[in-house]
């Protein structure tokens, strides 16, 4: 794990910017296995060459710009994708602001001005299907065109596949908004996890003898409604529980909350930033005729809870510690 991984931004003075650096250039959302090949070309294209190996993505998502009306269900926000980026093994990362001016930018000027201007590239690592530049006109196949002239290589890395099918963000999307988390966390190549800040809720949790952390995830979540096994990262300590995500129907239907019961913890956690990572999907929400039997279901989810999470007893995501 890389411990001094450093974001450069349009800010950042040019002088400090390492020259000769080898990109892996994507939109990293989720950084999953196919993201992990352009990554792994990057860092070996680096070490034959001796020099650093960064990522180079865009923020916000270039879907959010074009259509920014559209519900976006992130796999991972800036801040989870640079973390995950750290824990890669790359020297840093480039983060470009993707806005109405670099939307309007031509491949050609940003493989020029960009790439070799301003980052002064000596390898780039691409994805097969990763384009760039106004109308998207920029591909693999251009940037190995240019190479050449440009005294730069090019390493196209192809589709992943998992079982005859290929790793993609939307696959993985699809996979949790059916709470197929076996699936996810195949083609991430680790457990797909959220952060956030616990929060107060309304307490039943406690009257019930399940006193819960309660987050409340972005609004654009599409994870399935339903119970997971979960583990939680607390600063460097893990933590095995259950959660349920949804609109709590026994009680109020209300605006959907991650409420995560940790097994044999006592404390006070409310305003900590917690990292949750789901290990198991055990079943889709449900409402219930009686508090009593409710009691007994969730009883039976813990149990098959601490199952699941014995099965898997290190799984957890490999992250790093952002400048």
């Amino acid at each position: 794990m890389t411990s001094n991984f450093t974001v450069i931004r349009d800010t950042t003075p040019a002088d400090s910017i390492p020259k000769g650096s080898v990109v892996a250039m994507g939109n990293f959302d989720g950084v999953h296995l196919g993201h992990r090949a352009v990554i792994a070309a990057a860092l070996e294209m680096g070490r034959v060459h001796r020099r650093p190996a960064l990522a180079l993505t865009f923020e916000p998502h270039p879907r959010r710009f074009f259509s920014p009306n559209t519900p976006q269900f992130r796999l991972s926000d800036e801040t989870a994708k640079l973390r995950l980026l750290a824990g890669t093994g790359l020297a840093g990362a480039v983060v470009m602001t993707f806005d109405k001016a670099r939307a309007q930018t031509s491949a050609h000027d940003f493989i020029r001005g960009d790439l070799i201007g301003r980052l002064g590239v000596s390898g780039i690592a691409v994805g097969y299907d990763f384009h760039f530049g106004k109308g998207r006109v920029g591909s693999p196949s251009l940037l190995v065109a240019e190479a050449p002239r440009l005294g730069i290589e090019v390493d196209v890395q192809p589709h992943v596949d998992i079982d005859e099918r290929p790793v993609s963000s939307s696959a993985i999307r699809m996979a949790l908004a059916e709470g197929q988390i076996a699936d996810a966390t195949a083609m991430l190549g680790g457990p797909w996890f959220v952060t956030g800040e616990v929060v107060h809720g309304e307490k039943r949790g406690r009257e019930l003898g399940y006193p819960t952390a309660n987050i409340r995830l972005d609004h654009h979540c599409g994870l399935r409604h339903g119970i997971y096994a979960v583990r939680v990262g607390r600063g460097g300590q893990l933590l095995d529980g259950v959660a349920s995500f949804g609109r709590r129907p026994t009680f109020d239907n209300g605006a959907p909350l991650l409420e995560i019961f940790l097994f044999d913890f006592k404390g006070n956690l409310y305003g900590e930033r917690l990292d949750v990572a789901f290990i198991g999907f055990i079943r889709e929400e449900l409402k219930f005729a009686s508090v009593e039997a409710l009691v007994r279901q969730m009883d039976d989810d813990s149990r098959q809870a601490r199952q699941q999470l014995a099965a898997a007893p290190k799984t957890f995501p490999r992250l790093g510690a952002i400048a």
